[in-house]
């Protein structure tokens, strides 16, 4: 009898742990300029990531090879979109524009490798990407992006 109470306790510990590590391992529901995204755009934007930006951003975001330095001819090497990078020191809207319309366009003059992609993604798919990207970062990070998008009127 003392076996089965032991074994009773043992199943109500792991129950209890096991519950709780799932309701951690939900994700944190993520917001672009005030819109909640759903967890299959995320997933969504993850597969368009890593068809139209690994190439140049890293597959796990960890952007190219000694991107703070200027390449041969004068640009800069494309940035991580993790935590280690500044990618979520903008706002929303400040990504949304440079990915739509390419440094270039947001920035008048400045020479970059990063293409205009509206012409490649939907305004829905750039959301999507960005999201996707926004998932990765750890609550500090997300939650400071958040704070800049909301000084500039965006929401996050």
């Amino acid at each position: 009898m003392r076996l089965l109470t032991i074994a009773g306790v043992a199943m109500s510990v792991l129950a209890i742990a096991v519950g709780a590590e799932t309701r951690r391992a939900e994700p944190e529901p993520v917001a672009f300029l005030g819109q909640i995204i759903a967890p299959e755009q995320i997933a969504r934007g993850e597969a368009l990531y890593a068809e139209t930006c690994a190439s140049c951003h890293g597959a796990d975001l960890e952007g190219a090879p000694d991107w703070r330095r200027r390449n041969a001819d004068g640009r800069m090497p494309a940035p991580p979109h993790d935590e280690t990078g500044h990618t979520w020191h903008h706002s929303d809207r400040d990504l949304f524009n440079i990915t739509r319309l390419g440094v270039g366009g947001v920035v008048p003059g400045y020479e970059s490798d990063m293409p205009a992609y509206r012409d490649v993604l939907s305004d829905a798919e750039i959301f999507a990407v960005l999201a996707f990207i926004k998932s990765t970062w750890p609550e500090r990070q997300r939650a400071a992006q958040a704070r800049i998008t909301e000084t500039e009127g965006d929401g996050s």
